[in-house]
C-alpha cells in the first residue's frame, strides 16, 4: 500500500480501505495499491496545514519563490518518470501531448507564479497618503486543491494552476490526488517534498491524501482551518462540495461544466466551409475530446452550406480512430449523455456507442437537433458530453439562433467564426451581444482547445462554467487573487506595514498611490 505524504512524513495511512488506477489503453487495473484515509489522516492534515500557514508568515518572499523555482526544476529532470507514470495512468500520448505540451507548460506556470511572488504587484496594493489607509491582498490560510483527471500535470494538485497559485499567495497546500492518476500525483509530491528540504520551507507546505469518502470529503471542506477550496471534476460532485463551502461561507473555486457553444456564421461557410470543417474536427477530436474548452455544441442557420458542412464533420467524424479515454468512468458517462440527448430527440448522425475490447473508448459522435427543438427543452440539450461527441443545433434563421443562445448557461467560451469579407458583420453583434456575458472567453475565428498561460487569459465563465464568474483558473497574477485575503490597514505605522505598503517599495510593486499606478 502507497504511504500519504503528511505533516512532511511519508507514513502509512490510517486507512478505511484501498483502490487501484485503470490503464485505460488496456481496462486493466495497475497493480499499486492507493489508501482511501481515514478522518485521522484528514485531521491531522489540517493540523499541520494551519502550522505551515502560521511559519509562512516568517518565511520570506525570496525563499517562498525558490521553492517554486526549485520545484519546477525538480520536474524538469524528472520528465522520464513522470511521462512514463501519467502515459500508464491516462492513455494521453507520450509526444507531443505529455512531453512536449504540459510538462513545459507546467514548469511554465510555476516559474511564472514564482516571478509573481517575487513581484508583489499581484497583490494590489493601494495607498491613500491623504486618509493613511492602505491595504493589499494578503495569503487566506490553508488551501485543498481538487484536481482534475484531463490534465494530469498541468492541473494536478501538486502541480497545477491552482496549486502554484495558492503556494505563490502564501498558502500550504493539500493535494486530494485524482483517482485516476494518484502514481502521478504521488511522484510531483516525492519533488515538493525534495524542494521543501532544498529551501527550507516549513514541512506542511505540501500534503497529499488520495482518496477518502464522501462523508470526508465534505467535514475536509466545511472545516474551520481549511481557508479555500480549489475544484476541477464533475458537476454534480463539485455542487454537492460547494453547498458545504457555502454553508460556512469559504471560498469554492470550481470548474464544473461547460458545452463551449461555437456559433458559424453564414458567411464563413460560403467563403471556407471545408478548411472550417477541417479546423472544427482537429479541435472536437483532439484529447478526445477531454478538454474543458472543447467545442461541443455548434449553431448554424439552416443552408446548404451548413448541411456540406455537417457532412464533412460526420464524414471525418466516421473515419478517425476514437482515442483513448481517460477511465471507464469517462466512458460511461459519455454513453448516459449521448443516451440522454437522444432520448430527448436528438438525431445521432454518427458513433453512439461505446467500442469493443477492454480500450477505453467511445465511438466518434456527431448529434444534431433544429433550433426549434433546443429552445423546447434548452436545459436538457447543454448536458455535457464529455469526450468525443458533438451536438449541432441547426436554426432556422438568425433570429432563432440569437434566441437560442439567450437559453445558454454559463461556459468557459464561446466562439464565432464569421467571413472575412465582411458578409457577416452586420450579424455579429447581436450574435456577439448575446454570448460574451454568458462566456468567460470569446474567440472570433478561433478554436477554444488552447488555453495560453498568459496574464491576460481567463478560464472561468459564468456559472455552472465555474462558481464564481469573477475569478480564473489559468493566468499568473490574476489566478493568484482566489486565493488571498484583502487586509486594509488604517493609521498603521509605518514600521507595522507590509513591505508592499510601506513608502520605500522595497520590492518596487507596482501599486496604486492616490490614484496613480506607480513603481516608484
Amino acid at each position: 500500500m502507497e504511504t500519504v505524504l503528511i505533516n512532511g512524513s511519508w507514513r502509512a495511512s490510517q486507512s478505511t480501505g484501498s483502490f487501484q488506477a485503470t490503464n485505460p489503453t488496456t481496462g486493466d487495473l495497475i497493480s499499486t495499491l492507493f489508501p482511501v484515509s481515514s478522518w485521522a489522516d484528514v485531521d491531522e492534515a489540517l493540523d499541520a496545514a494551519h502550522a505551515a500557514f502560521v511559519a509562512l508568515r516568517s518565511v520570506s518572499v525570496e525563499q517562498l519563490a525558490s521553492f517554486l523555482e526549485t520545484f519546477a526544476d525538480l520536474i524538469q529532470a524528472d520528465k522520464e518518470t513522470l511521462v512514463k507514470l501519467a502515459h500508464e495512468e491516462t492513455g494521453l500520448p507520450v509526444t507531443p501531448r505529455l512531453g512536449d505540451v504540459e510538462l513545459p507548460r507546467t514548469v511554465n506556470q510555476l516559474k511564472l507564479a514564482a516571478e509573481a511572488a517575487r513581484s508583489g504587484s499581484w497583490a494590489l496594493p493601494v495607498i491613500d497618503t491623504k486618509a493613511n489607509i492602505r491595504a493589499c491582498y494578503q495569503s487566506i490560510g490553508p488551501v485543498c486543491v481538487f484536481g482534475p483527471n484531463n490534465f494530469p500535470f498541468a492541473f494536478n494538485s501538486l502541480a497545477g494552476g491552482d496549486f502554484a497559485a495558492a503556494i505563490a499567495a502564501g498558502n500550504p497546500v493539500i493535494g486530494k490526488a485524482n483517482s485516476s492518476h494518484p502514481g502521478t500525483t504521488k511522484r510531483f509530491a516525492e519533488l515538493a517534498s525534495q524542494a521543501i528540504e532544498k529551501t527550507g520551507m516549513p514541512k506542511g507546505l505540501v500534503q497529499l491524501i488520495y482518496r477518502t469518502s464522501h462523508a470526508d470529503g465534505e467535514r475536509l471542506v466545511g472545516d474551520a482551518r481549511l481557508a479555500a477550496i480549489g475544484y476541477t471534476g464533475s458537476r454534480n460532485a463539485g455542487l454537492a462540495l460547494k453547498a458545504i463551502a457555502d454553508k460556512v461561507g469559504k471560498p469554492f473555486y470550481a470548474e464544473l461544466s461547460s458545452v463551449n457553444p461555437v456559433v458559424f456564421l453564414p458567411g464563413s461557410l460560403k467563403e471556407r466551409g471545408p478548411a472550417l470543417v477541417e479546423e472544427y474536427v482537429t479541435s472536437g477530436l483532439m484529447g478526445a475530446g477531454q478538454f474543458c474548452t472543447n467545442p461541443g455544441m455548434l449553431l448554424l442557420v439552416e443552408s446548404a452550406e451548413a448541411n456540406a458542412f455537417i457532412d464533412g464533420v460526420v464524414t471525418k467524424y466516421q473515419a478517425a480512430a476514437p482515442g483513448t479515454l481517460l477511465s471507464k468512468s469517462v466512458e460511461t458517462s459519455l454513453g448516459k449523455s449521448v443516451e440522454l440527448l437522444t432520448k430527448a430527440g436528438a438525431s445521432l448522425l454518427s458513433g453512439g456507442s461505446k467500442q469493443p475490447g477492454g480500450r477505453c473508448a467511445f465511438a466518434n459522435t456527431v448529434l444534431k437537433i433544429s433550433g426549434a427543438q433546443f429552445l423546447s427543452d434548452p436545459h436538457v440539450f447543454q448536458t455535457e458530453a464529455f469526450g468525443n461527441a458533438v451536438l449541432i443545433v441547426v436554426c432556422k434563421s438568425l433570429d432563432e439562433l440569437v434566441s437560442s443562445l439567450k437559453h445558454l448557461e454559463g461556459n468557459l467560451t464561446g466562439c464565432i467564426y464569421s467571413a472575412k469579407d465582411g458578409s457577416d458583420d452586420s450579424m455579429y453583434p447581436a450574435v456577439a451581444s448575446e454570448l460574451a456575458h454568458r462566456v468567460g472567453r470569446l474567440l472570433n475565428d478561433k478554436m477554444p482547445t488552447g488555453v495560453a498561460v498568459s496574464p491576460a487569459m481567463n478560464h472561468g465563465g459564468p456559472f455552472p462554467a465555474t462558481g464564481h464568474a469573477g475569478f480564473t483558473a489559468v493566468g499568473i497574477p490574476a489566478s493568484m487573487i482566489r486565493f488571498a485575503k484583502l487586509t486594509c490597514f488604517d493609521a498603521v505605522r509605518p514600521e507595522r506595514l507590509p513591505d508592499l505598503l510601506q513608502d520605500s517599495n522595497p520590492r518596487k510593486a507596482w501599486r496604486n498611490v492616490d490614484g496613480v499606478w506607480t513603481n516608484a
